[in-house]
């Protein structure tokens, strides 16, 4: 008679077995690709305790176990606030997939819910350089986070429609504060709804974003509220009507930029205006 799994390891078995090519796949092509590890690197996976970090977690897990370079993990839970109940299902949820979580707690929600003006933008900063000093406290040369293929394209639609500029979300990137430290997406060419997938075939239940912006937005009709990320959701599935190629073809475009077709550009902190450029373009230029 064969063994029954425990629900972590039937989680755990279906990573690599029924969601194998829609989750473990793209996670060892975004890590291969980008080259986000490296023997003898120390990462803190951090934790937010919601869908996608969690399962960053036991993807890390699952390619440590396996893997021929071996790395080192270490598994980070800021509590920027969090009320009990969500500190508690953090708490269950990294227990039931055995996942030994680090827990240290700051005083961000505080800070942020007295702030109007791009308080999420405010509370990701600040979240960043908590973990960053933790992660390096431990010992860590990276921090892993959980945005994934869909935040890649959202992020991407944000830069053009608010930011008025062209610029996405990279795969990795240096510290700048914390010198010596990297941060790394190993889900970069994950999609969400596949996560949303894994998620909902293993009845788990995993905690949203505990804040009073995250609620106004559950609470207005629309869906979207102040959330101009929900907003760009909302677009993407729209646009996908018509064209259901739509976010292959924009990270597509995040890959192959034609600079010579821009008015300017902006490279290692300085920004190059289009005639600065225009002479090395030669004749390659149309009549």
């Amino acid at each position: 008679m064969p063994r029954e799994l425990d629900p972590c390891a039937i989680a755990e078995r279906s990573l690599i077995k029924k969601y194998r090519k829609t989750l473990w796949n793209p996670f060892i092509a975004a890590v291969k690709r980008y080259e986000l590890i490296a023997p003898g690197d120390r990462i803190a996976v951090c934790i937010s305790g919601g869908k996608d970090s969690m399962l960053l977690a036991k993807l890390m897990q699952e390619l440590q176990r396996h893997t021929e370079q071996p790395f080192e993990l270490v598994f980070l839970v800021m509590d920027p606030g969090y009320n009990p109940e969500n500190r508690a299902l953090i708490e269950a949820n990294a227990e039931k997939l055995r996942i030994p979580v680090t827990i240290f707690e700051s005083n961000i929600f505080d800070v942020t819910v007295s702030v109007d003006r791009n308080p999420c933008y405010l509370c990701a900063r600040m979240r960043r350089g908590f973990l960053y000093a933790k992660a390096q406290e431990l010992g860590c040369n990276k921090i892993a986070l959980g945005h994934h293929f869909s935040d890649v394209i959202e992020t991407t639609l944000l830069g053009l429609f608010y930011g008025a500029q062209m610029q996405s979300m990279p795969p990795k990137l240096h510290s700048k504060n914390f010198p010596g430290m990297e941060l790394i997406r190993p889900l970069y060419c994950v999609h969400e709804e596949d996560i949303i997938a894994w998620k909902n075939y293993n009845h788990l239940r995993f905690l949203q974003c505990a804040c009073r912006f995250t609620e106004e937005r559950d609470a207005a009709e629309d869906g979207v509220g102040q959330s101009k990320r929900q907003e760009m959701k909302q677009l993407i599935k729209t646009l996908r009507q018509t064209n259901p190629n739509i976010e292959k073809s924009i990270f597509a475009a995040i890959h192959d930029v034609q600079i010579g077709t821009l008015a300017g550009c902006k490279f290692a902190g300085r920004r190059y205006a289009f005639t600065e450029y225009y002479d090395r373009l030669g004749q390659g230029g149309e009549d």
